[in-house]
Order: C-alpha cells, then sequence, then structure tokens
C-alpha cells in the first residue's frame, strides 16, 4: 500500500474539486442572490487542504496499484463529501447542521437525490445551481473526469486502476479507446452531449433556461434534484415530462453501448447502426422491463382511478415509471401516496436499475438478466444432471468467473440491505420507512414511501448516516467500499 501516492492523488483531487465552487459563485453574481461568499470561502478552504495534502508528498511518484486505486476512491468520495458539504453550513439560507450538510452533499455526488432541505422555491439561485452541479459531477464519476483532463497525465502514470475502481460492474468495455485517458474523455464527450441536448429539449418545451440547464444536469446523471418542492409537478406541463422521459431512459443505457453507436455512425451516416442499440441483449431487456413496470403502472393508476382520465393516468404511469425504474427519483406527483400495488411495484423497479456503465443506481440490469439465466440453467440442469449448459447473453458464453461474482454480489447486496434495514429500524422508525429509505439510498432513487416520501428532513440524525453508508455502498456497487473493509485487504 503506497499511502503517499494516495495522499498525493487525493490533494491533488480536491484542488480540482475546489475549481467546482467558482461556477455556483458566478451564478451568485449574476443573480445577486448574495450567496457569493459562501462559495468564496468554501473554494479556499478547499483548496488549502487540497494543497496541504498534496505538498508534503508532491514528490512520490510510485506507481498506483489496483490496490491504492480502491483507498484513493472511497477516499475520494468521503472527502468529497465533507468538502461538497461546506457551502450548505456556510449559507445562511439554508444553514444546514454537518448531519445534514454531508447527508445533502453525498446525496447530490452519489445521485441519489434524497433531500433534507424544505422549501426549495425560495432558496437563492446559487445554491439550488450547486445541488444540481453536484450531481452532475457525480453522474458519470468526478475522478473518470480527473484521469480525462488533468491528473493521472501529471502524475505520468496509467489510470485503469482508479477506472476499475470507479466503475464496476460484471460487463463493461474497460477500453473503448487504446488509452484510458481517451476512453475517459469519449464517455465525458457523450455524457455532455446528452445535457446539452436535455437542456435544449427541456427549454423548447417551456421550461426557463435556468431550469432547463438545473433539470438536466439531474436527468442525464440520473439524480432527481430539482429547483422545486413539488420537482417536475411544478411544471405541470406534459411536453416536459415527455423530455425527461426520454433523456432519463437514454441515461439508464450503456454508455458503452451509446459510444459504439455514435463511432458507428460517425463512420458514415446510416439509420441501420442505430440497431446497435437493440442488438445487445442488456438494452432489449432493459426496454422489455421498463415496458412492462409502464403498462403495469399505467393499469393500476387506470383502474383505481387515481386520476380522472386515462391520459393523465398514462402520462404519470410512463413518466413515474421510467423515473423510478431508472433510479432518477424525479415525481410529478405523490406517488407515494398512490395505491399500494403500484407504489411497491415502482419502488422494486428500483432494485433493477440501469444498465451497466450508465448513470443509474440499482442492481444494474445486466446483472438480473445473468441471475436469470443462471436460475433458469439450474433448472435444466434438475431435468439434465450430465448436459453441459453454458450461460450466454445474446452470442456470448459468459465465464463462470463472471457468473460467480454477480451472485457474490447479490448475496452482499442483501445482506446490507438487510443489516442496514434492521439497524434503522432499531432506532425506532416504522418498518415501511426503513425498508424504503434504505431501498431508496442502496439505489441511489431518493424518494422513499411513508416518512420519506417527499423529504428525509424528518429523521433524525442516526438514521441519516446509516443512510448515507447505504448511498456510498450503492454508488461504488457494493465491492468498492466493503473491499475496504476486508482484514486481506490491509494484509501484505
Amino acid at each position: 500500500m503506497h499511502l503517499t501516492v494516495v495522499q498525493r492523488i487525493l490533494g491533488l483531487l480536491l484542488m480540482l474539486f475546489s475549481a467546482t465552487m467558482l461556477p455556483p459563485l458566478g451564478v451568485s453574481l449574476l443573480y445577486g442572490d448574495g450567496a457569493w461568499y459562501t462559495f468564496l470561502v468554501a473554494f479556499g478552504i478547499t483548496l488549502a487542504v487540497g494543497v496541504a495534502s498534496w505538498l508534503p508528498v508532491r514528490h512520490q511518484h510510485r506507481e498506483l496499484r489496483l490496490r491504492d486505486g480502491f483507498v484513493v476512491v472511497v477516499m475520494f468520495w468521503a472527502v468529497l463529501s465533507a468538502t461538497g458539504a461546506l457551502p450548505f453550513v456556510l449559507a445562511e439560507h439554508p444553514h444546514l447542521s454537518l448531519t445534514d450538510a454531508f447527508f445533502e452533499s453525498i446525496s447530490g455526488l452519489t445521485t441519489t437525490g434524497a433531500t433534507v432541505i424544505t422549501g426549495l422555491d425560495g432558496l437563492p439561485e446559487s445554491i439550488l445551481y450547486y445541488r444540481q452541479q453536484l450531481q452532475w459531477l457525480g453522474g458519470m464519476g468526478i475522478i473518470v473526469l480527473a484521469v480525462a483532463v488533468a491528473v493521472l497525465p501529471m502524475l505520468g502514470i496509467g489510470g485503469m486502476q482508479l477506472y476499475k475502481a470507479e466503475t464496476p460492474g460484471p460487463i463493461k468495455d474497460s477500453k473503448l479507446t487504446p488509452r484510458i485517458t481517451e476512453t475517459a474523455k469519449a464517455l465525458w464527450f457523450i455524457y455532455l452531449g446528452l445535457t446539452v441536448a436535455c437542456a435544449l429539449g427541456y427549454w423548447l418545451a417551456g421550461m426557463s433556461a435556468f431550469d432547463a440547464l438545473a433539470h438536466a444536469f439531474s436527468t442525464v446523471a440520473i439524480g432527481g434534484f430539482s429547483t422545486h418542492d413539488a420537482s417536475m409537478g411544478y411544471f405541470d406541463n406534459t411536453a416536459i415530462y415527455l423530455v425527461g422521459v426520454v433523456f432519463m431512459f437514454l441515461a439508464g443505457v450503456n454508455f458503452a453501448l451509446h459510444f459504439s453507436v455514435v463511432r458507428s455512425i460517425g463512420k458514415g451516416f446510416d439509420w441501420r447502426a442505430l440497431a446497435g442499440y437493440w442488438r445487445d441483449s442488456e438494452f432489449r431487456f432493459y426496454v422489455l422491463l421498463m415496458l412492462l413496470v409502464v403498462v403495469a403502472t399505467t393499469a393500476g393508476l387506470h383502474f383505481t382511478a387515481t386520476h380522472e382520465y386515462f391520459h393523465e393516468n398514462f402520462v404519470h404511469g410512463l413518466f413515474q415509471a421510467v423515473s423510478i425504474g431508472t433510479t432518477t427519483g424525479f415525481t410529478t406527483a405523490e406517488w407515494h401516496n398512490w395505491p399500494g400495488f403500484v407504489a411497491i411495484l415502482l419502488l422494486f423497479s428500483s432494485f433493477v436499475g440501469g444498465c451497466a456503465g450508465s448513470t443509474g443506481g440499482g442492481i444494474k440490469v445486466i446483472r438480473f438478466l445473468l441471475l436469470i439465466k443462471q436460475g433458469a440453467r439450474e433448472i435444466l440442469r434438475l431435468i439434465h444432471p450430465n448436459a453441459q449448459i453454458p450461460v450466454r447473453v445474446g452470442e456470448k458464453t459468459i465465464p463462470p468467473r463472471v457468473v460467480e461474482a454477480v451472485w457474490g454480489f447479490f448475496a452482499l447486496y442483501v445482506a446490507s440491505f438487510t443489516v442496514m434495514c434492521l439497524a434503522l429500524a432499531a432506532t425506532g422508525i416504522d418498518l415501511m420507512t426503513a425498508f424504503s429509505a434504505v431501498a431508496a439510498s442502496i439505489n441511489n432513487l431518493g424518494p422513499g414511501l411513508e416518512n420519506v416520501g417527499a423529504n428525509y428532513a424528518g429523521l433524525h440524525d442516526p438514521a441519516k448516516w446509516i443512510l448515507c453508508f447505504a448511498m456510498l455502498l450503492g454508488r461504488l456497487e457494493i465491492f468498492t467500499l466493503l473491499v475496504l473493509l476486508s482484514p486481506a485487504f490491509w494484509q501484505r
């Protein structure tokens, strides 16, 4: 373990992150909301901590190993959440406690979207912008950004260790281009392109320029923070809802798949290049699951007469199915007060989440697909004990090691979920609130049921810290965080 190298990288990354305090400072000056001093002080503190961490070890140039990469990623997300909380502590409105500020910061950076702030409509524009920016930076992983644009070229080392630790998954194209920095840049160009297109779509549909940019940040990041207490329901605009559905769906697709299709189109535009999406087994399963949830949700709302007209049930059902299913967490209505079957169905859909390599949370579509195929194989083995039955995804045979890793992930996920749910219930929270709060946090969804349907302000501090751990655990997909808690990790 090269702790001095880890410290050096953390210092550099903190110095880089300090620059993210400047855009909200500019927004504050532009709107004259008086909060500019908050971001100036936060910028100074973050930069100073980064410099203080980097200076003593600035000459350490040892090669970064995979084990070091795990430490860097986990430490950086924890430290980043702490420094990201500074504006919420320093601001006059809202002026949050340390617990609430850390909760809001880590919720933003992990793209969970759970909030402890009420009265969003009356907050300074710079604070509202900062919350959205946190989610946008966390969406594709700020470490991938650092790999792409600044830190690793300065370090003069390879970035695959950080990339693997930051973006774990059962199946992914780890090298879309020959160099990791080029891979990160390619992913970020796709991410930026979707953000710009989404902002334009919202603006053309009727949002103000500020709201369009703010909601584009959290839509493409699959975050769910809004600038209004009523979330998307504030706009009461079907066109805006449909724009949101399109871009939430696209953000839930594997970004490596987006890149492959865009690269094919770039070689010569051909509509057949779009068929690259449909050739992907995970994408087809993703579409199928979304369609099933949309149909079931719409039917549930229609037959219980939740809204007066069918088209209202369809629009709200479509939006909430995609929003909750991709773990975005935007709302057009108080879905937690909908009929029990619909609310539970939507919450359960968040356990699947988006595709591997997307900005979505949850267990991921490819893992569920592999679990289903493995279950089907075990049934066939009971019928044909001596048969050699491989697990296939499309035309690709999945190695046993990958299937084992998926089962290991699922076991750790269930165990972690159970422990945190029991811990939350032990603090005095009712079972439905505890269950849905842990589900919404570990799946990086945001809104839950019962007492956490609207916000998390009513929870006590111990519960919020448990949920902070759940958010980080879900964002780093279990293994990256739990590996640090393993005694074997720290043995030589």
